[in-house]
């Protein structure tokens, strides 16, 4: 008897402990109840503070999915240049950005499925008429975010033209807006999405270059490359996958 009590305990300790080994991401995250999201809190429309308080696309997309996975959802605010970084290190388990989906970091990352157009564009002042299109920026002084897609499609495009462009980064996007209402940039490279929100906040001040420039792209979230975020992202998918289909997304990219 004794000895079917232990091989009894022995396979009950293997079993749970098989279980613990086979807990993935998406297992974590339902048993502490909380989805951790990294994000920057100054990319309008997608993630920002108005009045103190968080709003944009990516609160309430990912309100949508906690509800469907049936646990809450923790933002946490950074500097873009922590965001990446922090999501390897497993201080969350997705980031919210969104990010421009490219061939490198689809080799580092797990992407959900696309929520944007993402396509670099310029914004400058309402009231400059020397850039009228991409090419205009040869010899002027563009901003763009520091360690973004936006920068990199920014620098590769400058390179193409026949003068240099002086390209100068920033940590903050909403610096980089002040400085050019400021004179000191002639514009500013980010993705359509953003600039055209805000051009269309502040008409008075700023207005935007078409067409875009560069590759087209799509802004999606990701989470850890490894295999265990793999059914996390499925399940935002398949949360995501319902929204397109009874309307719920198209209606907060309308918004």
């Amino acid at each position: 008897m004794k000895k079917l009590a232990v091989a009894t305990l022995l396979i009950a300790l293997g079993a749970s402990a098989m279980a613990s080994a086979q807990a993935d991401t998406l297992d974590d995250v339902k048993a502490r109840g909380v989805l951790r999201v990294g994000t920057e809190m100054q990319f309008a429309p997608f993630d920002y503070l108005e009045n103190g308080k968080q709003t944009g696309f990516n609160k309430a997309v990912f309100e949508e999915v906690g509800k469907a996975l049936g646990v809450e959802v923790g933002f946490v605010d950074l500097p873009w240049a922590s965001v990446l970084p922090g999501l390897e290190a497993d201080k969350y388990d997705m980031v919210a950005g969104p990010l421009i989906v490219t061939s490198e970091r689809m080799q580092r990352y797990r992407f959900t499925d696309p929520v944007a157009e993402s396509s670099v564009a310029l914004m400058i002042r309402a009231n400059d008429d020397d850039i009228s299109a991409p090419e205009d920026i040869a010899g002027k002084t563009v901003g763009a975010g520091k360690a973004s897609a936006q920068l990199a499609t920014l620098q590769a495009y400058a390179e193409s033209l026949d003068s240099p462009v002086e390209i100068r980064e920033y940590v903050d996007n909403n610096q980089a807006y002040a400085d050019l209402a400021a004179q000191r940039l002639d514009a500013v490279a980010n993705s359509l999405p953003n600039i055209a929100y805000l051009a269309k906040q502040r008409p008075s001040l700023f207005k935007v270059v078409t067409p875009s420039f560069g590759p087209k792209s799509w802004f999606a979230y990701i989470g850890r490359g490894d295999d265990d975020s793999q059914r996390l992202i499925d399940a935002f998918n398949d949360v995501l996958a319902k929204m397109r289909d009874d309307g719920r997304l198209a209606e907060l990219q309308e918004q």
